[in-house]
């Protein structure tokens, strides 16, 4: 199996120390979002284990602490934006802290495991075309040699976060536009020796040097593992989305990046009073077990193709 580690809140910077506890203990707990007394027990042996995604604004407090992982595979989906602390309120410094801590995960696993992900893009009257290309720019020139990939998306709303994007007075160009834009960021991606993809765009970029592409990749975890993946396409996803099958282990309503485009969270508020909840020994992500919870053994297995050889006598 491939676990996602999470699209659901920021593991690596909040929750790191209750991650490796359950890997210690061999399980975990995950509520079903969409009915909270449904809980599944998710094995956490290595030998089913296949790969783990992180994704993660600051995974700097996992970083020293990697050798935890008892070799399991891993790469990390590590978020550096332009956006100040209007719009991504919680993260340090981008110049004294980010992109340091992106250079110094990307010497432990290698440039080809940590993969720069500039997204979401919106546009405002701060936050200009103008502004972008010159912030992507930056960052891309810190990150040379420390990331052969970086994935962009734009803006996508949501119930969670439509009322922060309208008080931002967000807006959308037209799609040549964006064509134009994403030629540009692309030239700048190029220059400083990255490949640059799209994440879950309904439009096709790739006449201007962006291709298609996704988060649980795939072609990425065979070439990390070594070996065939028989995964299929995740159904969970949107359409557009060409990730594959994986299990989230993450809750929603538990990050506190404070980003105020965030699908993952209602509010600080919300957040603030469900991290209340978290317990290092718990095998729930900022929960215990209540009354009325079922517990169900989820089936696991490890995903790799496993090839008989032909002894000859």
């Amino acid at each position: 199996m491939i676990l996602s580690a999470s699209r659901r809140t920021d593991i690596p910077n909040y929750f790191s120390e209750w991650f490796f506890n359950r890997l210690e203990e061999g399980f975990l707990y995950v509520r079903n979002p969409v009915n909270v007394h449904q809980v599944s027990r998710i094995l956490l042996s290595p030998e089913i284990i296949d790969c783990i995604v992180f994704w993660s604004k600051n995974p700097a407090p996992m970083t020293g602490s990697l050798d935890r992982l008892k070799g399991i595979p891993c790469y990390f989906q590590f978020t550096v934006t332009g956006y100040g602390r209007d719009i991504e309120k919680n993260i340090p410094d981008k110049k004294q802290v980010i992109l340091p801590a992106f250079q110094e995960l990307s010497g432990k696993l290698g440039s080809s495991r940590v993969i720069w992900r500039y997204d979401p893009i919106f546009f405002n009257k701060a936050y200009t075309m103008e502004y972008h290309l010159e912030a992507f720019g930056y960052i891309a020139d810190r990150l040379r040699g420390y990331a052969k990939k970086c994935i962009i998306s734009f803006m996508d709303v949501y119930a969670k976060n439509k009322r922060s994007l309208e008080s931002l007075h967000c807006h959308m160009p037209e799609k040549e536009g964006l064509m134009e834009f994403a030629g540009k960021l692309a030239e700048l991606a190029h220059k400083n020796g990255m490949e640059i993809a799209a994440c879950a765009e309904s439009m096709d970029l790739s006449c201007v040097g962006v291709a298609k592409s996704c988060c649980i990749d795939r072609r990425l975890i065979e070439d990390i593992t070594g070996c065939r993946i028989l995964a299929e396409k995740d159904k969970n996803q949107r359409r557009e989305c060409g990730c594959v099958e994986s299990i989230d282990i993450g809750c929603y309503n538990t990050c506190r990046n404070g980003c105020q485009y965030c699908y993952a969270s209602y509010s600080a508020e919300s957040a603030g009073r469900s991290c209340k909840n978290y317990y290092l020994d718990s095998p729930l992500l900022c929960s215990v077990l209540q009354e009325g919870d079922r517990v169900t053994e989820r089936r696991v297995k490890s995903l790799k193709e496993m090839q008989m050889g032909i002894e000859f006598l």
